[in-house]
């Protein structure tokens, strides 16, 4: 295919590469499937990201049957899904970065010291023998008492 100076690709080297007539890319535009860059003469360049999206409508069109309103359709869909995919990871950045700045305060605030749940498991037990035995020293205080 032609290449033109880094501003794309030629509506006839194109319509070679992909046997298609240049008529049909220029309906895909009248459309609105496809949006080539133009140049100050009004020559049409098509972009490697307008190639993808023409290979997708090749797809859709000459495999699956659609037609050009089922194209626009899906091709509306799947920009939509695009930006909300978006907004969806740039929530989740804001989630993550303020969840860790929550966590980054509370450990500034308080020693978070690891302990091992055995060590817990013998405090625990430490404190209730503790309990247990100022209670039967409580009973033997009182029986001493009467």
């Amino acid at each position: 295919m032609k290449r033109r100076k880094k501003k794309g690709y030629t509506i006839s080297a194109v319509a070679e590469a992909y046997d298609i007539h240049p008529q049909t890319l220029r309906l895909y535009e009248r459309h609105g499937l496809l949006k080539p860059s133009r140049s100050r003469g009004n020559t049409r360049y098509y972009t490697e990201e307008d190639l993808n999206r023409l290979e997708f409508i090749l797809t859709l069109t000459r495999d699956l049957g659609v037609n050009l309103a089922g194209v626009e359709v899906i091709l509306h869909m799947r920009e939509k899904m695009d930006a909300m995919q978006r907004e969806i990871e740039r929530l989740m950045e804001t989630a993550r970065r303020e969840v860790n700045e929550s966590f980054n305060r509370v450990a500034d605030r308080f020693a978070i010291v690891p302990v091992s749940r055995a060590s817990i498991v013998r405090v625990q037990m430490d404190v209730q023998r503790k309990e247990e035995a100022s209670a039967s020293d409580g009973k033997a205080r009182r029986r001493r008492k009467r």
